[in-house]
């Protein structure tokens, strides 16, 4: 098993990846796209492809953990498939013939590493960085510093007037959307494989609140609500409606909104982001039950 207790920047995860490839030969990897600063967008998939689950992460840069979640869940359904075990309570290979899982570890690589490793990792967009923000451990952005979950095509519109309410009206460090929706190349990424590939759920990792969204206006299936209810039960999350400001433009708002499919936002950890590597293990623990059942249930 890897390493989890460790910053998720780009090295780490390409180092985390080839070995959780090299080891379990039944994973399927591959790329959704790049990021603004050309950083590859990674997928990692296992069990059923006809069937399929998919869960993403690194949505905001300082919300790194969500990363190592992400990566570690999918190493403990390797070695349970591998070695015929269990995940939390569950034979998660048994489920896993039934219903694959699709990871996207990272959304916004970018920010993650502008978040771990100052503005210079922006490249070419470090003087932008450096004229919106001070103190990048913050950071949340894309690198362009657009917020990838206000750029998705959902209530978009609505999303910009209230930014624009807020006087956010250029790039910023958070809860810009950008000049129109999935004017980003990550959000076109995430989309364009939402788009090629029939999931039946999905769930967007963000941090901090253990709380879960799982409504985006009136297509929101029941469904949805029933597997927030099951996620709250195992996790003790509670089931919450997001502030205003972060009503509308998030990838949960456009995969409800566009496939009128379940999909539900899961908020790990309490405190104040970026929530402390010393979090991880403990959170981690909790979460685990609620990435399990997404699979299951």
């Amino acid at each position: 098993m890897s390493d989890y207790n460790i910053f998720p920047d780009h090295a780490t995860r390409k180092t985390i990846i080839d070995d959780i490839c090299k080891n379990y030969s039944f994973v399927r990897h591959s790329y959704a796209g790049k990021s603004v600063c050309g950083r590859c967008i990674d997928v990692l998939h296992i069990g059923n492809t006809k069937n399929r689950v998919l869960y993403c992460g690194g949505f905001h840069g300082s919300e790194y953990l969500t990363i190592l979640a992400l990566l570690k869940f999918f190493e403990e359904c390797c070695e349970a498939v591998k070695n015929h075990t269990s995940v939390y309570k569950y034979k998660i290979g048994d489920f896993l013939s039934i219903r694959g899982l699709t990871i996207v570890p990272c959304v916004n690589p970018d920010g993650v590493e502008i978040a771990l490793n100052g503005s210079s990792a922006a490249m070419k967009y470090k003087p932008l960085v450096d004229k919106v923000c001070t103190n990048t451990y913050k950071w949340q952005a894309n690198a362009r510093g657009v917020d990838i979950n206000h750029n998705f095509n959902a209530g978009w519109c609505a999303l910009k007037q209230r930014e624009l309410s807020r006087n956010i009206k250029c790039p910023a460090p958070t809860r810009y959307g950008g000049t129109r929706p999935e004017s980003e190349p990550e959000t076109k990424a995430l989309t364009a494989l939402c788009k090629n590939i029939n999931f039946e759920r999905a769930l967007a990792l963000h941090s901090q609140g253990r709380e879960i969204y799982c409504s985006f206006g009136r297509n929101t299936p029941v469904l949805s609500f029933r597997l927030a209810s099951q996620f709250s039960q195992a996790s003790g999350y509670n089931i919450a409606f997001p502030e205003e400001i972060a009503t509308g433009g998030g990838f949960k708002d456009w995969f409800i909104e566009k496939f009128r499919r379940p999909a539900l936002t899961i908020e790990m950890g309490l405190g104040e982001n970026p929530l402390p590597l010393s979090d991880f293990e403990s959170e981690y623990k909790i979460l685990q039950s609620i990435l399990c059942l997404g699979v299951v249930v």
